[in-house]
């Protein structure tokens, strides 16, 4: 598969919960942004799976289809992550969850993030409420709103830990949003760092620092300007983005100071210009890191 040479596992199949316990990577949805295209790539949502049990970081537009699509339970829902409030990240937060309660979802789900999540879930709460209490009532369903927990944190370091898994949070770059964060999950066979949104970030590199899984952002700079050349508000996106955003140079360097073990290219900008092969994905990131790149696609397991 192009751009995955070197791995020992990477596939398009769906799987199911009932496999081995072991720690999995399912890129749901791989495209960056807030445009809606036709041919364009799901919006950012990544899952990882340890000891069977799910952990949803970002919930991007069509979460919960991708998530049945690659053949999850969503009643099985457990965890979920923010990284931060663009609504690329977040869209679907609520929906997410409520799409596994339809399901059947009777145990409690967890959710971490920077502020104003527990705002942001009161909100959903008070959107749904006449349906919420009206299949309550009417389909015997538990009450929702009491099985999720939101957990707010503004400073970096240890987010949660059970007895499969630690979760540590390290700010990253992404101006003007200050509380932007990567999350690196420490498993016992395993280590993933999932960066969020981030320009070239030093809190990054340490948070990822011998990492067996990098997932990051990426930009690619000759796309960005044939999508810039489509739209009214151009000057102002192009400062943004480059401010904000890591380039294929840039993340090949971080890739390179951070020694991870394996870089996986995600939340793509442009994600959906058929121009940019994987080769050209990965072109400006081989100038520095040696290690093995997988180009992101929906729904593929790393």
């Amino acid at each position: 598969m192009s751009g995955a040479a070197g791995l020992a596992a990477a596939s398009l199949c769906p799987w199911s919960l009932a496999q081995a316990p072991r720690t999995r990577l399912v890129l749901l949805g791989t495209g960056g942004g807030r445009r809606v295209t036709a041919r364009g790539r799901a919006k950012p949502a990544t899952l990882i799976v340890v000891n069977n049990v799910p952990y949803v970081i970002d919930c991007g537009d069509g979460v919960a289809l991708q998530y049945v699509r690659a053949g999850f339970a969503l009643a099985a829902l457990r965890y979920v992550f923010i990284t931060h409030h663009h609504s690329d990240h977040n869209l679907d937060y609520g929906n997410l969850i409520y799409d596994g309660w339809v399901a059947g979802l009777r145990t409690p789900v967890d959710a971490y993030g920077p502020p104003p999540l527990k705002a942001i879930t009161e909100a959903y709460w008070q959107l749904n409420r006449f349906d919420i209490e009206t299949r309550i009532a009417d389909e015997g369903r538990v009450d929702l709103r009491k099985l999720v927990t939101a957990h707010e944190f503004s400073e970096p370091g240890p987010v949660m830990q059970n007895a499969d898994v630690k979760v540590t949070a390290a700010r990253v770059r992404h101006p003007p949003i200050r509380e932007a964060y990567a999350y690196r999950f420490d498993a016992p066979d395993r280590s993933i760092v999932i960066s969020g949104d981030t320009t070239y970030s030093p809190e990054l590199i340490a948070l990822a620092k011998g990492a067996d899984v990098l997932v990051s952002e990426v930009m690619h700079l000759a796309g960005l300007e044939r999508l810039l050349a489509k739209v009214p508000n151009a000057a102002t996106l192009r400062e943004h983005l480059l401010a904000s955003h890591i380039t294929t140079d840039d993340l090949g360097r971080l890739a390179a100071e951070a020694g991870v073990k394996t870089l996986v290219l995600s939340h793509l900008v442009p994600g959906d210009d058929p121009s940019i092969t994987d080769a050209l994905w990965t072109e400006g990131v081989r100038k520095h890191y040696g290690g093995p790149i997988v180009v992101g696609h929906d729904l593929l397991e790393v």
